[in-house]
């Protein structure tokens, strides 16, 4: 007698469909009992919880776990989520599995009656989970905002909180940064603890960046970064904290906030660091003495900041030479603060030589273009020198007769991009003339 499959087959189908259709019909109407999460770095199953929107031992569908998963997205807290549940005789057992996103540091521009401390705080009371760093986006972000537009309320100042991701002016990466309509508020003086900046006379034209413009804490942060950091670099005072700016306040503080803002800002220079040395790891193409001396730094010298960077700029332009353009420098400093010397352990990862493929080139004639490709210095296919491109440009902004003989050229502004071919490793050039 034949083997009736088909049957046995749809028998299993429809057994498995209703199945299915007893768990979504039992969860239609299941109390929610437990909610569980995977995945988490920074957070914790309770914070997961409250974030989602569902309340333990409330009545949940599959409409509601997808809500609460979309919730949990739209926060902004996490990249990627997903959930499965569990049925139990007393109710469902919901499980997330997630990936929370990437955080950066809170930072409060134009806000200067208060210190950071109360404004972490007054997010905090929102956002308990909150520790001074929050996602690029999301509705975690817009609470945030909430928290510091209420906080302002409680004290006497009406004003909508905006935000943006900006670049951190106190060093690598981004901020999430805070600010007011306040362009009433005007940087009236800034002094230091330090009585050689506030006399010296350097540092007196260059506050006229400041002085009576708009008050912003990334402007005086930036200001700090960029012309006073280097002053303490050059002489091996690698650890002085500069800041944060505080904002003193004096007179009736019932009485309307002053618009105009005195800027103090606490120095500690900390010690004069020596220098000690350097090794390398990752380098193959270039040797740790080619490195060494490229770095241009002697043991027991002063550790002058900004030579030291001029010096990881050298071992680079060393790689840009050899075609090592994508080549990346990692120094790793390590201080003895007893006998005020550093030294460095420097990881390269030198990646892979890219060759010259082609160049674009818009905005001259025919003639202009003909004279700057035989100017070119990379033969098509040769290593790519990324030196010789950077000079090149130079010449090119400077309307080079070198390059150009004596053509009558006109023109602006060089656009200029390199578009690396990963597979095939060489990079294209491309000029615009505007």
């Amino acid at each position: 007698m034949p083997v009736r499959i088909l049957p046995i087959v749809l028998i299993l189908v429809s057994a498995f469909a209703a199945s299915a259709r007893a768990q979504s019909e039992n969860l239609a109407t299941a109390p929610l009992r437990e909610i569980r999460s995977e995945g988490l770095k920074s957070l914790q199953e309770p914070q997961v919880a409250a974030l989602c929107g569902l309340q333990l031992n409330s009545q949940i569908g599959k409409d509601d776990l997808q809500g609460a998963a979309d919730k949990l997205v739209q926060s902004g807290m996490f990249a990627k989520v997903r959930y499965n549940f569990q049925s139990r005789t007393d109710g469902v057992v919901l499980t997330f599995h997630v990936e929370e996103a990437p955080r950066v540091p809170a930072y409060f521009d134009n806000l200067p009656w208060f210190a950071d401390s109360e404004l972490n705080d007054s997010i905090h009371a929102k956002l308990p989970f909150y520790d001074g760093s929050l996602p690029e986006a999301g509705s975690v972000v817009e609470q945030a905002a909430e928290a510091l537009g209420q906080f302002l309320v409680t004290h006497g100042l009406q004003a909508a909180v905006d935000h943006q991701v900006a670049p951190n002016p106190n060093g690598d990466g981004a901020v999430q940064l805070f600010k007011i309509n306040a362009e009433a508020l005007r940087i009236a003086t800034v002094e230091f603890s330090d009585p050689a900046l506030n006399s010296s006379p350097t540092v007196k034209q260059q506050l006229a960046e400041l002085l009576g413009k708009p008050y912003s804490r990334t402007a005086i942060d930036l200001f700090l970064t960029e012309q006073i950091r280097p002053m303490f670099l050059q002489k091996g005072l690698l650890r002085a904290k500069l800041g944060p700016p505080e904002v003193r306040l004096t007179g009736n503080p019932n009485k309307k906030l002053p618009e105009q803002i005195p800027v103090y800002v606490p120095i500690t220079p900390g010690p004069v660091y020596h220098w000690k040395g350097l090794d390398w790891s990752g380098n193959n193409v270039l040797s740790t003495i080619t490195l060494t001396n490229s770095a241009g730094l002697k043991s027991d010298d002063v550790a002058d900041g900004m030579a030291i960077e001029a010096g990881w700029d050298r071992v680079r332009e060393e790689y840009g030479r050899r075609g090592y353009m994508q080549a990346k420098i990692e120094p790793m400093p390590t201080y003895d603060d007893t006998a005020h010397t550093v030294a460095y352990h420097v990881r390269v990862d030198e990646g892979k030589p890219f060759h010259f493929g082609s160049m674009v080139i818009t905005g001259l004639s025919v003639s202009a273009e003909k004279h700057l490709r035989d100017a070119w210095p990379i033969p098509q296919g040769e290593l790519f020198d990324k030196v010789k491109y950077e000079d090149f440009l130079t010449k090119l902004q400077a309307h080079s007769t070198a390059i150009f003989k004596d053509l009558p050229i006109h023109y602006d502004e060089v656009g200029h991009w390199l578009q690396p071919n990963e597979a095939k490793a060489t990079v294209d050039v491309l000029l615009d003339f505007k």
